[in-house]
């Protein structure tokens, strides 16, 4: 059965520094305010990247860039920039989504993926470049494992996250049991967990529609909390699937 869990987030890009390899995703936020809560501006980042870390490039441009997610650190300049923020490197890292930004998060070299789902490297390094997994069944249960996925996170990295979604709305808009089976296709959930939290789902779902169409009148408000709760709705499943695991 699958482990499902949250891992701590923004796209990346390679750093500014030459020849370097993109580092794992990047929390911006977490660096904007690390940085506020020291009382340091752009320009003193860089300076101590520059002269404590051998980063002579680092200007407070990039700094800036960075914490406006337009580029984001490499490797090295990600632990320079957690040393002088004075924190670890973990704490601003964010959460991987891409194909590639999992193998870079799990340490993993491009090759050893190939080599662990049966392709050849220059197949798979297409697919991380186009971010669409083409693997068949036993090729997806290899990167899951290789990669260390949760299975929300093989669901986005495979590219069933939108199928989900539309199967999800349906389940709690009409009747959820008719979905069960569809979406144990796109999500292997055990059956009775996914029973439980389809009938949960519709159920919180139907009781917004029960305000919203009261003899009363409802309110703007609860319609608004459908329309959210339909946004929502992968994340509302995962956290009911997580609270029953």
């Amino acid at each position: 059965m699958w482990r499902v869990h949250h891992p701590s987030a923004p796209h990346h890009q390679p750093g500014a520094g030459p020849h370097q390899q993109p580092g794992p995703p990047f929390n911006a936020p977490a660096a904007r305010r690390l940085r506020a809560a020291l009382g340091m501006g752009p320009e003193h980042v860089a300076h101590g990247m520059r002269v404590s870390y051998g980063l002579p490039y680092v200007t407070p441009d990039l700094v800036v860039a960075w914490e406006r997610g337009v580029a984001q650190p490499s490797n090295p300049e990600l632990t320079a920039l957690a040393g002088v923020l004075w924190c670890s490197p973990g704490e601003l890292i964010g959460r991987p989504r891409t194909l590639r930004e999992h193998r870079i998060a799990a340490g993993v070299a491009p090759e050893d993926v190939a080599r662990a789902a049966g392709l050849d490297l220059r197949s798979y390094l297409r697919m991380e470049e186009s971010e669409q997994w083409r693997g068949n069944e036993r090729q997806s249960a290899a990167l899951a494992q290789v990669l260390r996925l949760s299975l929300p996170d093989f669901v986005a990295v495979t590219g069933r996250e939108q199928r989900l979604a539309e199967l999800l709305r349906s389940a709690v808009t009409t009747r959820w049991q008719a979905y069960v089976k569809p979406v144990g296709k796109v999500a292997p959930v055990e059956r009775a967990v996914l029973e439980a939290v389809l009938q949960q789902l519709h159920e919180d779902y139907q009781g917004h529609m029960a305000a919203t169409l009261s003899w009363g009148g409802g309110s703007s408000d609860s319609s608004e909390t459908g329309r959210v709760f339909l946004d929502r709705i992968v994340q509302n499943f995962w956290t009911a699937v997580q609270q029953r695991a």
